[in-house]
């Protein structure tokens, strides 16, 4: 994985202990997550129903779309369970401080 741009999107201290913030990156909606411990940045975006994900349950490794239930890996964004069939774009994270970064030139999927 080659060094993209960072950008700072929020304070560590703003996330949730299990839990997701949505913010945007240069126009792109992103899940800020913090799940047992690990952050993470997914797109905001389910690739089921496009509905925001950050406004569903975050648990174990998943955030889970509040509208019909799919539950996506936040290390790789795959679908783990329908209808959701296509997996959502995740962004490398960087933490400096109190402050988190994402960069969207260096996606997983």
């Amino acid at each position: 994985m080659s060094e993209g741009t960072f950008t700072r999107v929020c304070a560590l201290s703003d996330l949730p202990d299990e839990g997701a913030l949505g913010v945007e990156v240069g126009g792109t909606p992103v899940a800020v997550v913090r799940s047992e411990g690990e952050v993470y940045a997914i797109s905001d975006i389910c690739s089921h129903a496009e509905v925001n994900l950050s406004e569903g349950e975050v648990e174990d490794g998943t955030i889970e779309c509040w509208l019909h239930g799919s539950c996506f890996e936040l290390t790789s964004g795959k679908p783990i369970n329908p209808p959701a069939v296509q997996a959502v774009p995740t962004y490398a994270v960087k933490i400096d401080g109190d402050d988190v970064l994402v960069s969207l030139d260096t996606t997983n999927s």
